[in-house]
């Protein structure tokens, strides 16, 4: 039985490997390396596998998993740490002004509401649909999309700010 079980979930596990690593990326960025993160939620996804009800929903229920151990780190270490060795999205751009854009980018995330933050890494880097998003994080369409456009007007301003600090001149 437990051989049957480890290739079932590395049949589900392996298609969405890079997925779930880009979600891990930008959701624990400063608050856990995402590579722990990453583990222990398979770790508990395997554990748990038995209760999962739909192989389609594999990835939702590796999300759910990981936001949760983050929660559960979070609670525990209170202090912030980024991590030494910062391992960016692989976009094939390996430039120090493509690094830095993207570290700026996730301290901006990270300013940002849980929720909104959550749902904004799901939709616009993780690509999924809003009706997905709202299952994952157990509301409506309606407040995804809130949180959506929430999140956005907050990250334009902050990272707006980041770009065109005021300057001031003494006369």
């Amino acid at each position: 039985m437990s051989n049957k079980k480890n290739k079932e979930f590395t049949s589900l596990y392996m298609p969405v490997h890079a997925q779930f690593e880009r979600f891990c990326k930008a959701r624990a960025y400063g608050q856990m390396d995402f590579k722990d993160m990453m583990q222990e939620t398979i770790a508990i996804a395997f554990e748990k596998f038995e209760t999962l009800q739909s192989h389609e929903v594999f990835l939702r229920f590796l999300f759910g998993i990981s936001i949760r151990v983050l929660s559960n780190a979070n609670q525990k270490i209170r202090e912030e740490k980024w991590p030494a060795n910062l391992d960016y999205a692989s976009s094939g751009k390996n430039t120090a002004e493509h690094n830095l854009e993207i570290q700026e980018l996730y301290k901006a995330l990270e300013k940002l509401p849980d929720m909104q933050r959550e749902a904004l890494i799901l939709f616009e880097i993780s690509g999924f649909s809003i009706k997905e998003i709202a299952g994952i994080q157990s509301s409506s369409e309606d407040a995804v999309k809130q949180r959506l456009s929430r999140g956005r007007k907050e990250l334009l301003e902050l990272l707006s700010e980041k770009s065109n600090p005021i300057q001031t001149v003494e006369l």
